[in-house]
C-alpha cells in the first residue's frame, strides 16, 4: 500500500508541473526566450518545491525560469 500512495503522490506532483509549466510561459522580448514564470509573493513556495524539475527541465528542454513578471 506504501508504494501506491507513493506512486500516485509522484504522478500528482508531475502532473501539476506539467500543468503548471504549460500555462505560465512568456517569451521575453529582450531575448526571445521562453520562461516559465513563477509567481513571486505567495506562489514563490511553487519554485521551491518544482526546483528539482526545474533543473531537470531546463538542462533536457532549455526551458528558462523566472520568478515575478520581467521588468
Amino acid at each position: 500500500m506504501g508504494a501506491k500512495w507513493f506512486v500516485a503522490v509522484l504522478i500528482l506532483y508531475l502532473a501539476g508541473y506539467g500543468v503548471f509549466r504549460a500555462t505560465q510561459q512568456e517569451v521575453w522580448q529582450q531575448d526571445g526566450q521562453s520562461y516559465v514564470i513563477f509567481p513571486s509573493g505567495a506562489g514563490l513556495a511553487l519554485y521551491y518545491v518544482w526546483r528539482p524539475l526545474t533543473y531537470a527541465d531546463g538542462a533536457l528542454t532549455g526551458m528558462r525560469f523566472h520568478i515575478g513578471l520581467h521588468q
